[in-house]
């Protein structure tokens, strides 16, 4: 489709299956517990065995300890490493270094200002993924379903290489495209029927409007 697009937050065979066969690029694996996607290491591992080859298999995590990591990349051998929590420059730099493997780092935005915390970051992650702020009262840093103010991405530099999230769904993600021109995005709540069960046919639905999207912006001659 000339976009990558990533379902995060996947529990099940059905789910696997069903992201890759749609054309997901990539597929996420949450280890945050207090999410209710997470899913444990070595049963993310075997889902990731059935399509392993077929999309890039990422491990999200919030803040681990490399102990964690060590667990996580044994038993998922994960292609993307996703960090989503308040990890530093260094310490992004610290992981690549030690598991040889690339790193996307999650930022929070909510306004301009916090598409400066970028900056220290390029030339050290490898990619970026741009998620709302959490509500006030939440404990998750990321599927909070809702969004952000997608012109912000405008302010961007161009080389900066990104995945759109926050509150994507099938309803908007025309929207969020023809504003942003993402060269990738991440859905996780915006398929689901309740938080952490993945609703085949809004998966469905959604890819669908990718496409048209994706067509549109085609047959009208966008960068997209």
């Amino acid at each position: 489709m000339g976009i990558d697009i990533k379902i995060c937050g996947l529990k099940t065979e059905e789910a696997v299956e069903e992201a890759v066969s749609q054309g997901a690029t990539h597929i996420g694996f949450i280890f945050f517990e207090k999410s209710p996607r997470y899913i444990e290491p070595a049963d993310a591992g075997r889902l990731a065995d059935r399509v392993r080859g077929k999309a890039k298999i990422v491990a999200v995590t919030v803040d681990v300890d490399n102990d964690e990591l060590d667990e996580i990349i044994a038993l998922l051998k994960p292609d993307v490493l996703q960090l989503h929590g308040s990890e530093s420059p260094e310490r992004v730099l610290n992981v690549k270094t030690l598991y040889g493997l690339p790193v996307m780092k999650a930022l929070s935005v909510r306004s301009a200002d916090d598409l400066k915390r970028v900056e220290p970051y390029v030339g050290i992650a490898d990619r970026f993924l741009f998620d709302a702020k959490p509500p006030v009262g939440s404990d998750l840093p990321g599927g909070n379903g809702v969004s952000f103010d997608w012109h912000l991405m405008r302010l961007l530099d161009g080389d900066v290489d990104y995945m759109l999230s926050g509150g994507l769904n099938k309803d908007n993600i025309a929207e969020a495209l023809a504003t942003t021109n993402a060269p990738g995005i991440d859905v996780s709540s915006g398929v689901e029927s309740r938080p952490g069960v993945k609703d085949l046919e809004l998966m469905q639905a959604f890819f669908e409007a990718v496409r048209r999207s994706v067509n549109s912006a085609a047959a009208s001659g966008s960068r997209m």
